[in-house]
This record gives structure tokens, C-alpha cells and sequence, in this order.
């Protein structure tokens, strides 16, 4: 079972970037799917998540109305798309699974994990 983040990049503030996360061995509708990131020298921080019936997305305040989850069922494929990207948004982006519906923003609530995509907003 495997997950995989990928879409970081660089971008110049104001830009926009999507994210995607993959998986193999799973099923992203049955799962709560959260996206977190972690900047240098901070704690990992939860910054979106969405339920498996798609009906409550979920988003940190310094993200709502820039950021929007998704998911692609025929794709399996949960996406985050990164709009008015600013400086303080650059960090190692990460997307996780959860299979016991714990608070979504608790790294402690997420089962599988994938590896990081570094998302860079800079001029």
C-alpha cells in the first residue's frame, strides 16, 4: 500500500500550483484522505482533508478560499489545488490516509502516509 504526492514546484507569489496524490493498494473513496505539509523547522501541520462521501471538506483558515480538495474516483486520485500562493505557503506537502475517521488535523489520525512534494513560493 502506497501513496505518492507529486506536483510541487517553484512559483512566483500570487501563482498556483495542484497537487496530486496517488495511490496503489487502496481506494481513496473509502478512506478520509487529509493533505498536510511541513515547513522548515516547523511542526507538520494538517491543511485540507476530505471525507469519503465528499461532503466535508475540511481546510486550515490560512488555506480557505486559496486552497480546494478534490478526488477523481474514476482516477483515484485526490487532488489539491493551490491558488494565490503566498511565501508562507512554501513547505514539504504531503497527503495521508485515514481509515478511523479521527480529528483531521491530528498527525496521529492517519494511517498511510506518502512521500513529501516541496511546493516553493518565491520571486
Amino acid at each position: 500500500l502506497q501513496l505518492q504526492a507529486s506536483g510541487g514546484g517553484l512559483v512566483q507569489p500570487g501563482g498556483s500550483l495542484r497537487l496530486s496524490c496517488t495511490a496503489s493498494g487502496l481506494t481513496f473513496e473509502d478512506y478520509t484522505i487529509g493533505w498536510f505539509r511541513q515547513a522548515a523547522g516547523k511542526e507538520r501541520e494538517g491543511i485540507s482533508s476530505l471525507n469519503t462521501g465528499m461532503t466535508r471538506p475540511n481546510y486550515r483558515d490560512s488555506v480557505k478560499g486559496r486552497f480546494i480538495i478534490s478526488r477523481n474516483t474514476d482516477k483515484n486520485t485526490v487532488y489539491l489545488q493551490m491558488n494565490s500562493l503566498k511565501p508562507e505557503d512554501t513547505a514539504v506537502y504531503y497527503c495521508a490516509a485515514d481509515t478511523g475517521g479521527g480529528p483531521w488535523t491530528l498527525r496521529s489520525s492517519y494511517d498511510y502516509w506518502g512521500q513529501g512534494t516541496l511546493v516553493t513560493v518565491s520571486s
